[in-house]
Parts: C-alpha cells; sequence; structure tokens
C-alpha cells in the first residue's frame, strides 16, 4: 500500500522506466536485508521494501505495455505480465521447498537484476515521451517499437494531437479527478479492484493449504494441481484476451469464481451436517481449482489491463495510485480477515465470497466497457465524453 500511494507520481516524474529502476532497487535492497538477516526486525525491514517496490511495479508495468503496444495486440502483452507472475510464483514455490529461505533471497535478487539490466535496452514509453514535451525522442521511441520501416505519421499525429488537448485542458490531481466526466472510468477502475480482491482471493490462495487440510484432502496433491491449473488458465486467458475481448473473459471469470466459492461452501456446509463425507474432499478440490482456475483466466490480470487503458495520460498517475492503493488495501483487508471468518463459518466464509463474486458479475455487464482494439486516445475521448455512447 506504501508503495502503491505515490506509484502514479513517480512514473510521472522520472518516467516508466525510471519508475522501475526505483521499484527494482527498492526490491533488492529488501531480498538482501531479508538475506543477511540478523534479527526480526531486518526480516520486517526486508518485507516492507520488497512490498514497496511490488506496489510501485504494479502500477507501472501495465501501464508501460499498454502505452507501447499496438491495439491489436495490446491485450495480450499486457496480460503477458500476470502470465510471468503465475509462472514466478510457481517457480519460487518449487525453489523455496529445496533451498533454506536465505538462499531463497538470494534467488528473488535474480529477477530484479535482470530488469535493471534490460531497462537499458529498451525505449522510454512513447506517450509519456509526448505529455513531458520531448517530441524527438517521442518520435525515435514510437519508430523504434514500430519497427524502421514503419510509418508512424498518423499514430504519432494522433498522440500528439490527443496529448496537447489535455495539457492545455487540465492538470493531474486528485480535484481534476474528481470532475464528472471522469466518474465512469473511475467507479469501473476502483469497482473492478473491489471485486478483484474481495472475492475472496487471498483466502484462497494463502490459506490453501489450510482448507484442503480442513477438508481432508492431500496438501501436497492439492497445492501442485492448483498451480498447475492457475498457470495453464492464465496461458489460455492471453490467448484469448484480444480475440474474445476483456468483457467476455471477466465475466466468465467472475462467474466461475462464484461457482467456486459455491463448491467450496457446499463441501463444508455438509462437512458440518456430517453429511456426504465422501464428497467433501472432492467438492473443495473442485471449488478450489474452479476458483483459482476462473480468477486466473480474467479478474487476476484483466483489471490491471482495464485501469491502464481507461484513463488520460493527464489522470493517469492519480487514478493509477488510487486504484493500486485500493487493490492492495483489499488484498490486506481479506488476508487478515479470512481466518477470523474461517474460524466463525466455514462454509459461511465461502458463500459471502460467493455473493461478492455473484455482485461483480453484475457490475461487469452493467458497467464495464470493452476496450479491446481501440487506441487508446480514441477510447480516452469516448469514455470522457458524457453525450457519446460508444462504451454503453
Amino acid at each position: 500500500m506504501i508503495g502503491a500511494i505515490p506509484s502514479g507520481r513517480v512514473a510521472d516524474l522520472l518516467g516508466r522506466r525510471g519508475a522501475m529502476w526505483v521499484s527494482e532497487l527498492f526490491c533488492i535492497t529488501g531480498w538482501l536485508a531479508i538475506m543477511f538477516a540478523k534479527g526480526a526486525w531486518w526480516l520486517d525491514a526486508g518485507r516492507l521494501l520488497v512490498g514497496c517496490g511490488i506496489g510501485l511495479l504494479s502500477y507501472v508495468v501495465p501501464v508501460y505495455v499498454a502505452e507501447i503496444t499496438p491495439k491489436n495486440v495490446r491485450g495480450g502483452y499486457t496480460s503477458l505480465n500476470q502470465l510471468m507472475i503465475g509462472l514466478g510464483k510457481a517457480f519460487m514455490f518449487l525453489i523455496g521447498s529445496l533451498v533454506n529461505w536465505r538462499v531463497l533471497a538470494l534467488i528473488g535478487t535474480l529477477p530484479c537484476l535482470v530488469q535493471l539490466l534490460g531497462l537499458f535496452f529498451i525505449p522510454e514509453s512513447p506517450r509519456w515521451l509526448a505529455k513531458v514535451g520531448r517530441e524527438k525522442e517521442f518520435e525515435a521511441a514510437l519508430q523504434h517499437l514500430r519497427g524502421k520501416n514503419a510509418n508512424i505519421s498518423q499514430e504519432a499525429s494522433d498522440i500528439q494531437d490527443y496529448t496537447e488537448h489535455l495539457r492545455c485542458m487540465s492538470q493531474d490531481g486528485i480535484v481534476e479527478l474528481c470532475q464528472g466526466k471522469y466518474a465512469r472510468p473511475l467507479i469501473v477502475g476502483v469497482g473492478l479492484m473491489i471485486f478483484q480482491q474481495c472475492g475472496g482471493l487471498n483466502g484462497f490462495v494463502f490459506y490453501t493449504s489450510a482448507i484442503f487440510e480442513a477438508a481432508g484432502f492431500s496438501t501436497t496433491i492439492g497445492t501442485i494441481v492448483a498451480a498447475v491449473v492457475q498457470i495453464l488458465t492464465t496461458t489460455l486467458g492471453v490467448l484469448l484476451i484480444d480475440k474474445s475481448g476483456r468483457r467476455p473473459l471477466l465475466l466468465v471469470s467472475a462467474a466461475g469464481g462464484c461457482l467456486g466459492c459455491v463448491f467450496t461452501g457446499l463441501s463444508f456446509f455438509l462437512q458440518d451436517l456430517h453429511s456426504g463425507a465422501e464428497l467433501v474432499s472432492g467438492l473443495v478440490l473442485v471449488g478450489v481449482l474452479v476458483f483459482l482456475g476462473s480468477f486466473e483466466l480474467g479478474m487476476g490480470g484483466i483489471p490491471w489491463i482495464i485501469m491502464s487503458e481507461i484513463f488520460p495520460i493527464n489522470v493517469k498517475a492519480s487514478a493509477g495510485s488510487l486504484i493500486n492503493l485500493v487493490s492492495w488495501l483489499g488484498s490486506w483487508f481479506i488476508s487478515c480477515t479470512f481466518s477470523y471468518l474461517f474460524e466463525w463459518s466455514t462454509a459461511g466464509t465461502f458463500f459471502i465470497y460467493a455473493g461478492i463474486c455473484g455482485a461483480g458479475v453484475i457490475f461487469i455487464a452493467k458497467l464495464v466497457p470493452e476496450t479491446k482494439g481501440r487506441m487508446l486516445e480514441e477510447m480516452h475521448a469516448s469514455i470522457t465524453n458524457k453525450n457519446d455512447n460508444n462504451l454503453s
């Protein structure tokens, strides 16, 4: 949450590459503090620094990828970020079972160092360069991204015209973000993050072993199968997002999350009734896999993609910081409350999450726009125009 608060402002002041530099320095310092820890406070400090770095990265990476990619492949490239996160988690879980935590912390520095070096070889976001008035660098970066023989004149003109239009209209800030014309994208962005986190994600992720154990299922088999399913469905989401669009995947994902919660809640309900004992462990496995698989298909990555797409660059910093903060606040809330709810009622916990996921389906169907295949500037003008019904 601390990293999320200044994330948009840092990305605006230092550029997208500069923000990634800062975040990786936080992460490397944090991992080294954990690796050389001589007491609990070293571990706390390391976790805090890594958290700040991740809070910043979680905003700037999808924004950077959305700003550099062509409209027809923007969703697929941005969702690759979620796939890499899933693969990274699976890899660290595997390595963590083989080495001690100090070695694991050392390994954690390696991707950070790779990205630090990689930042020397990638261009800055052309849209950020246009915003800060660095026109020659803007054109060079856009040409580099599209290929040396590509004709970028129309795209460059559209970006510059819209950026100049926004510069004349307003400045970034919370006050500007509170204007009525930004109400819909703000509601969509904040709402998606609330439903993403409050549907029970961290309850399933952090307490997977406890859920399987409570239902009498093998925790080792369950966690391995869950990791494989998450990677497969994330990959499927990457392949489908620029074909089917954002909204259909979100609707299927939220509905699947609701169904997974119902299955999991039903298994514990039967257990409480001492009925259908032979069904409980199988039903909880199905519930957990359906929830996690459905989540990774859409709700895991697409809210971040939409967040990076729907806000004009003049308010993207403030909006991004706010939405990033809401996401991590929701993550913290579910992490802190799950164990208490689980002790109160195992079945009731998942039925509550099912209700939230069901409300998310209605929210997506009524309010979330389709952003597939549209230039960012075209979409921003449409969303913020009160009389434009293109995204209704």
